[in-house]
């Protein structure tokens, strides 16, 4: 028996990611793992940062690919699960091979838990949406929206990768210390790969022209935003050279 789109776990759904973006833009605390774990208690369990990451990111992946596998008949080509796969395209990198590459600190365990079930709920979300409640028009891949949005999202997936990997190369195995970011967008930003990754997701919102896509591009917007910011006085304050000329996330305004 085919699944129908039902209106009211949508909207709940893109609802509780724009109450929780605007809940992290009030209270404007950072997320406390990586620069910002030291303000955790020295007694909260914690995880490697490698298995953190590669757990708490999975679901994002699992989750729309394994929806999509379930349709009993084939979908492909279809404008709903080319951006799905988008989605599922970010997640791949952020699991498979980001989590394995990262040198982060341990991760605590209770933060961990909640990015597993934001993780969970809105790959299914986003998922939902797109197999089930999106109806797109035969034109819709000569769309502006479209067009436009998939280049911001391969862009800002570009920005992403390529700060992840600047930002790695700060530190040889082992190190812990902390060292000035330098190259790419790092010149202008300090947060260039939170630029990067709220890029993406504001061209899939606008490729997918949908609500869920809209509401987790607001999310992210918010969280990395306020992550951006704490990195950005964190540098100033551990260094006295730090690049006065520098912003926490746009270039030459903010």
């Amino acid at each position: 028996m085919p699944i129908e789109c039902h209106q009211g776990p949508v909207l709940a759904g893109s609802a509780t990611l724009a109450t929780m973006g605007a809940l992290v833009l009030y209270l404007r605390e950072p997320g406390s793992y990586g620069k910002h774990s030291q303000s955790v208690s020295s007694g909260v369990p914690l995880l490697p940062a490698r298995v953190a990451w590669f757990l708490q990111e999975l679901p994002s992946f699992l989750v729309p690919v394994g929806m999509l596998a379930w349709q009993p008949r084939s979908l492909f080509g279809q404008p709903g699960n080319v951006l799905l796969g988008l989605f599922s395209a970010h997640y791949f990198h952020r699991t498979f091979i980001y989590s394995l590459l990262t040198r982060g600190r341990p991760f605590p365990v209770m933060l961990f838990l909640r990015a597993i079930v934001f993780c969970i709920g809105n790959g299914f979300l986003q998922a939902y949406y797109l197999i089930y409640c999106a109806e797109y028009p035969k034109e819709w891949y000569t769309d502006v929206r479209f067009s436009l949005g998939v280049f911001l999202f391969i862009l800002g997936m570009g920005i992403n990768i390529h700060s992840d990997y600047l930002l790695r190369q700060l530190r040889k195995p082992g190190e812990v210390i902390y060292k000035i970011p330098q190259g790419g967008l790092f010149t202008y930003v300090s947060g260039a790969n939170f630029l990067g990754e709220i890029i993406e997701w504001m061209g899939y919102a606008l490729a997918t022209w949908s609500l869920p896509a809209f509401a987790f591009a607001f999310f992210s917007l918010c969280f990395l935003g306020v992550q951006a910011f704490y990195h950005h006085r964190f540098y100033l304050k551990m260094f006295k050279d730090y690049p006065k000329s520098r912003r926490a996330l746009i270039p030459f305004i903010f």
